[in-house]
């Protein structure tokens, strides 16, 4: 007994068959999700999942041709991996995918050339009459043979004596199997496509911009072409390296969308795995075919918020001389917060958009703005844009500038800072520089950011203004 990949069937060829080998096989059986002990899934955020399934199989001793239905139709059959259970025998000999699926065209395809009926209501008799006729072709306007005339467009519907064996109602996995025992259990394991997820938090600050309360949410989507019922849930989180696979199945049909929220509590269990994140719903789940769905995520309150007013510059304006006049600059707003337990959070938190709300004073939630994180580990810092300052605004000005050489230069900048609130703020102006910089002089103490950056964290009074100037030397070549 071993673990069989169908990636690959090289080790089942090198087999020696039995003498029976040529002997055609007894007639399909089929196993249905309804054989299913146990189901598995785990999604990926770069858009696929892993389907994993326990089924005892209806098989008796010896070979026999199984279909295997209820598998996704965005499957990727060289995927498939049996892996028997309790130590059971069983060799797959050969696979099929089959995702042919019927259709009133499809139908049409498989009878050209074959006998059908065709039903016309009489009014007369208060019935359909029924003819005999050949299809000999298909599409949009089938052409018949009724009798001895040739027609299409024929006012009435056909009959079909059966379904084609080749045309299915649900795409399919059918197997040659080589069987040692009756009924094996196996365990059935695929990737598939179209299953995606991401998270989506909320941060709710308080009247002071101090504290806040902060929500996950996990949103699911099920575009595989398969419902999975009380399925074991489970969610990756990071950069998983894929070779981008070649698709064999046609896109479907227009697919109708629902969405479904779960309770607000946590219930998602975090672990390592490998060099990412693993996400376990602590209870079964259900997710339908062409079914969003939202389950909580984490659940935070009084968390710590710094708010940070932020006016950037441009490292380019180093390099030439800018216009006559002050140029106006946006001062952004940006909330930071550590991802740690003392701070009442510590999961590492996945991708996706965080939203930030506030209650006005009438108790209404109001949105404020959005930003996307990456993935954050625990114990780090997570700050979240949410937009441009109202009531601070920044002004910069060139007061002058001198060029030393082709790839050398001096400037002095002025940067007027007007605060019309009624409490005090602090300003943190970032200035890169690109190329070699030294500062000349400046008004007040400039930071090293890094290697290409500098900034001054300017106060502001309230209802005041506040100046920076400062002369800098750059060489970018």
């Amino acid at each position: 007994m071993c673990k069989t990949s169908l990636a690959t069937l090289f080790c089942v060829a090198a087999l020696a068959l039995p003498a029976r080998a040529q002997e055609p096989p007894a007639a399909r059986l089929r196993s249905t999700p309804a054989d299913r002990s146990e189901l598995g899934i785990t999604v990926y955020s770069g858009g696929f999942g892993l389907i994993r399934e326990t089924r005892g199989l209806p098989l008796a001793k010896g070979r026999s041709e199984l279909e295997f239905a209820g598998v996704a139709e965005t499957i990727q059959p060289e995927t498939v991996q049996i892996h028997p259970l309790a130590g059971a025998s069983l060799r797959v000999l050969e696979q099929n995918y089959r995702y042919d699926l019927l259709s009133p065209e499809k139908l049409l395809e498989k009878y050209v050339g074959k006998s059908v009926r065709v039903l016309r209501w009489s009014e007369s008799k208060g019935r359909d009459e029924e003819r005999d006729a050949t299809v000999l072709a298909a599409g949009p306007t089938p052409i018949l043979r009724v009798g001895d005339e040739i027609t299409w467009g024929f006012p009435g519907r056909i009959s079909f004596p059966e379904i084609p064996k080749n045309l299915i109602a649900r795409p399919s996995l059918v197997w040659l199997l080589e069987s040692g025992a009756e009924k094996p259990k196996v365990e059935v394991s695929y990737l598939a496509q179209n299953l995606s997820w991401k998270a989506d938090y909320v941060l709710v600050v308080d009247a002071a911009d101090a504290l806040g309360d902060f929500n996950g949410w996990v949103t699911l989507d099920n575009k595989s072409g398969a419902t999975f019922e009380n399925a074991k849930l489970q969610l990756v989180a990071g950069d998983v390296h894929r070779v981008q696979p070649e698709i064999f199945v046609d896109s479907m049909a227009k697919r109708r969308m629902s969405t479904m929220a779960e309770a607000a509590a946590p219930q998602f269990r975090e672990e390592g795995l490998f060099e990412y994140h693993l996400y376990t719903l602590e209870r079964p789940a259900t997710l339908l075919e062409s079914e969003t769905k939202q389950i909580a995520l984490l659940e935070a309150s009084d968390v710590k918020l710094v708010k940070r007013l932020v006016l950037r510059g441009e490292s380019l304006w180093f390099h030439s001389q800018i216009g006559d006049g002050p140029t106006p600059s946006k001062v952004g707003v940006s909330l930071e917060f550590q991802n740690k337990a003392a701070d009442h959070l510590g999961m590492p938190l996945p991708k996706g958009i965080i939203r930030v709300y506030k209650k006005d004073s009438a108790g209404g939630r109001q949105f404020l703005g959005e930003d996307q994180i990456d993935h954050t580990p625990r114990d780090e810092k997570v700050r979240v844009r949410v937009g441009d300052a109202f009531d601070v605004v920044g002004e910069r000005r060139q007061m002058d500038y001198k060029v030393i050489s082709s790839c050398r230069s001096e400037s002095a900048w002025q940067i007027d800072l007007r605060n019309h609130k009624d409490a005090k703020v602090d300003v943190d102006v970032i200035e890169p520089a690109s190329g070699d910089w030294e500062i000349v002089s400046s008004s007040q103490k400039a930071v090293k950011e890094d290697a290409h950056t500098f900034s001054f964290r300017v106060p502001v009074p309230a209802n005041g203004s506040a100046r920076v100037e400062y002369r800098v030397r750059v060489r970018w070549c």
